[in-house]
């Protein structure tokens, strides 16, 4: 319940980034086969909600877009996370990641986008599905794409969670068809809801009182961490 209320409350503020708490520590105690199913459980339970709050920030263009670039993505990341080098992909997933958080950071001019465009709107999403095939891990490329757009805290997160919801969708349909979805997932479910719905509704509030260029230092100090994170792994094996 604490992890799953610690993970909703960060995706729920910022839109992304509950992947780096909840699995880690889920598994210490859970099966990956219970932790995996549940924790995509909680995230559709959260995208829904979210966008039926705030269905009027999503960008639904931007997100289709998104969505319909990262199916292809997808099988890559699995292909990669069962055939490749799993240290080799994670340090340079997370050497791209530290080095444009960085520059994204400390430049004097950051890099805007005033519309969407084709080659980065194609190049996030697929990556997205490439990180998310492979580790679960969609949302840095889509915070990626959001800070490019230079989106509201609002928009943000209301655009990342119109694309989490298709995509959670797709997996628990997975997850049903490999009878992964059973009793047990149900119950630690319903036990943690009570705390996802607490967490996303202290999230919600604190995304309504951030603002412009400090969210978006915000969520690039996030992504540094992620992407520090991957290298760290990499590094160990």
């Amino acid at each position: 319940m604490a992890v799953l209320f610690a993970a909703t409350l960060i995706r729920s503020t910022f839109g992304f980034g509950e992947a780096l708490v909840a699995m880690p520590l889920l598994v210490l105690r859970l099966r990956v086969s219970v932790a995996t199913p549940l924790t995509v459980l909680v995230s559709a339970a959260m995208a829904a909600v979210i966008v039926i709050q705030d269905w009027r920030h999503v960008q639904w263009r931007s997100a289709a877009g998104l969505i319909a670039a990262a199916l292809p993505g997808v099988p890559v990341g699995v292909w990669l996370l069962a055939k490749g080098n799993e240290e080799a992909v994670k340090l340079i997933l997370g050497g791209v990641i530290v080095g444009f958080s960085l520059y994204s950071l400390l430049a004097k001019t950051a890099r805007r986008l005033s519309e969407d465009r084709p080659k980065w709107l194609l190049a996030c999403g697929f990556l997205s599905g490439v990180l998310g095939g492979a580790y679960g891990m969609n949302g840095p490329p889509l915070a990626v794409y959001g800070t490019l757009r230079r989106w509201s805290p609002q928009h943000f997160r209301a655009t990342l969670q119109g694309y989490f919801l298709a995509a959670s969708a797709a997996g628990l349909a997975g997850y049903t068809t490999l009878g992964m979805m059973n009793g047990v997932v149900g119950r630690y479910f319903l036990v943690s809801l009570p705390g996802v719905m607490a967490a996303i509704w202290l999230g919600s509030a604190m995304n309504r009182r951030m603002q412009g260029n400090g969210f978006i230092r915000v969520v690039y100090g996030g992504l540094l961490v992620i992407g520090a994170a991957l290298v760290i792994q990499a590094a160990r094996g």
